[in-house]
This record gives structure tokens, C-alpha cells and sequence, in this order.
């Protein structure tokens, strides 16, 4: 969920690119299954006017072609159509401010992130993510939590390139005799930093529709698909179901926090990394993509994942 390392890489090309040529639109977000609400949303006026998307990777839809420095740093990868950029456009909001950064944590909210430099080049800094938020604000959609828990250590450290028995799984690090799962127990103790966040949201913008947004089905919990995917099959199923654990654990944070609850997680079912690239909404661990063409950030959404996030938020809002 941080691509900072991979950012590194590629930060030249990124970086003239996102200068040379401006963002292209967002595509619309779903088939044409959809147009007859754009056309009636048209004839109405707009039903939210201040719209601030906040959060990490997986809301800025990170990228290292297309990447959008319009609203943060190159640093922070967002892409141009990254879901909150498509909910904005599709929503028609008159002030539209998109605060997500790769590697963004809760304490980023309050905080300002330095994306670090790379091959001599500024990547900026992201000023503090609630700094965009105002008492006028009255959209908020947040997908935070992830970097809290740790999940972006846990899938690096699992890469495994030698097969059982030659190599054990990783899981076995995260287990305490006796005791309960560390990757369970981290995920747990961020619950409270999310609810946190939610307040520190609804003190700034009191009157804001506030939605928490959780992570794609990006890992299956049966199956993994050793050696496409690097990661021992019961290492990646693990891993998958730690997955599903946050995203339960940001459902209930919601409900206690004041907010909706948005769940990218079942639409998404059956677009794993394992899947064909057709098929797959998550990128796996070859940095190529089809959707859009060109390199990816692996384990993190492809231009598919952001279609369906935006959709999902969309509907949820009746939109």
C-alpha cells in the first residue's frame, strides 16, 4: 500500500510526464447502465457542492503513468482517474479537493507527509489531509487504515521467490503461541485511529455526508496462485483473510464513527491478482498493466479497481 520504493524507480519518467501533458478526464465510470442518471442528474441541481476525498494508495489509485499533481504532490501518485476525481466529475461539485496520497497513514490526516525525493527530484510534500476540509465541506469519503495496520510490510515480507518445502510461510512470523494473530491484533488496535479520524472530520466539516471506503477483494481467501503470484498459496489465503478482517474492522468503525460504509469488497469478488489481466481489478506482482496499458504499482488497484470503487461510492449515494 506504499509505493514510495517503486515510485523511486520510475520517478524521472513519472515526474516529466505529469508535467509535460495534463491529466486526461475520467472515463465515466461504469456502462451505459448508467447514463440515465447522468442525464437526470443534468436536470437537477447538484445535491453536494464541497466534495474532499481523504485517504491512502487505494484512494488515490496510485500510478506511475497518468499520474494528476493537480491536487498533491507527484509524489503521492494520484492518478486522473482515480475514484474520487470520477465521483467528483460525475457528482458536478462546484469545489472539489482530493487530498489522497500513496503511503498516507491516519496520522497523515493531521500531519504533513513528505513523498521524499528520487533521483534528485522533489516529490513534494502533502500538506496535512484535513487541511482541506472547511466547515462548508459537505462530502467527505476517506479510505485510510491499511498503512496502519501494517498490511504493506506483510505482503514485501511475504514474497517467497523458493517453493514449500524449500521455503516455510510467512504467516508463522505473525503467530504468538496462545495468543491471537499480530496481523489480527494490529488490525484491531487501528480501529481506534479510524474512529478518530471520523472525528476529526465531523468537528471540521459538521455538516458533511461522510463515507469510509474499504479496500477491493484484491486476495482471494481460498486460493492463491504460487508462482504467477510470489507468495506462498497459504501465505496469500492468510493474507486475504486479514483483508476481509479490516475491512470488517472499518465497517464497524463507520457505524461507531458517524459514516456511511462503503463496500468495494464484495462487488469486487472474482477480480483478485490471480485473475487474468481481462479480469483482475487489483494489480499483481508483474509491474504491467493492461488497464490502463503501461507499468503498475503491484497489489494496488488498476483503472477497473477505480471504476468500480467510484461506482460503488455513486450508488451508496443514490448517485
Amino acid at each position: 500500500m506504499n509505493p514510495r520504493l517503486l515510485l523511486t524507480a520510475l520517478a524521472l519518467t513519472t515526474t516529466l510526464l505529469a508535467g509535460a501533458a495534463a491529466p486526461a478526464a475520467p472515463a465515466p465510470v461504469t456502462a451505459a447502465s448508467r447514463t440515465a442518471h447522468a442525464g437526470r442528474a443534468a436536470h437537477k441541481a447538484p445535491r453536494f457542492h464541497e466534495y474532499v476525498a481523504l485517504g491512502d494508495s487505494w484512494s488515490a489509485d496510485v500510478t506511475f503513468l497518468g499520474i494528476d499533481h493537480t491536487y498533491a504532490p507527484v509524489g503521492c501518485a494520484q492518478s486522473s482517474w482515480n475514484y474520487p476525481k470520477q465521483v467528483a466529475a460525475r457528482l458536478g461539485v462546484a469545489a472539489f479537493r482530493d487530498a489522497t496520497c500513496g503511503g498516507a497513514t491516519t496520522a497523515e490526516m493531521t500531519a504533513p507527509q513528505n513523498v521524499g525525493q528520487a533521483l534528485l527530484l522533489s516529490q513534494g510534500v502533502n500538506p496535512a489531509q484535513f487541511d482541506r476540509l472547511t466547515p462548508t465541506t459537505d462530502l467527505v469519503t476517506v479510505g485510510i487504515g491499511g498503512n496502519d495496520a501494517g498490511l504493506e510490510g506483510v505482503v514485501l515480507g511475504c514474497i517467497n521467490p523458493l517453493p514449500a518445502p524449500l521455503a516455510g510461510p510467512c504467516r508463522t512470523r505473525f503467530a504468538r503461541p496462545g495468543d491471537r494473530d499480530l496481523m489480527s491484533q494490529q488490525i484491531a488496535a487501528a480501529k481506534s485511529r479510524i474512529t478518530g479520524v471520523l472525528e476529526g472530520i465531523h468537528e471540521r466539516s459538521p455538516h458533511a455526508t461522510v463515507l469510509v471506503v474499504d479496500y477491493l477483494a484484491g486476495v482471494a481467501t481460498d486460493r492463491g496462485c504460487y508462482p504467477r503470484v510470489p507468495i506462498l498459496d497459504e501465505d496469500l489465503t492468510w493474507f486475504g483473510a486479514r483483508l476481509k478482517e479490516l475491512n470488517a474492522m472499518l465497517a464497524s468503525a463507520a457505524a461507531e464513527g458517524g459514516a456511511r460504509f462503503v463496500d468495494t469488497y464484495r462487488g469486487s469478488l472474482g477480480h483478485d491478482i490471480c485473475k487474468a489481466a481481462d479480469t483482475r481489478w487489483v494489480e499483481g506482482f508483474m509491474p504491467v498493466s493492461s488497464n490502463p496499458p503501461g507499468p503498475a504499482v503491484p497489489f494496488h488497484p488498476n483503472r477497473l479497481g477505480a471504476d468500480h470503487q467510484a461506482a460503488t461510492v455513486l450508488a451508496e449515494l443514490g448517485s
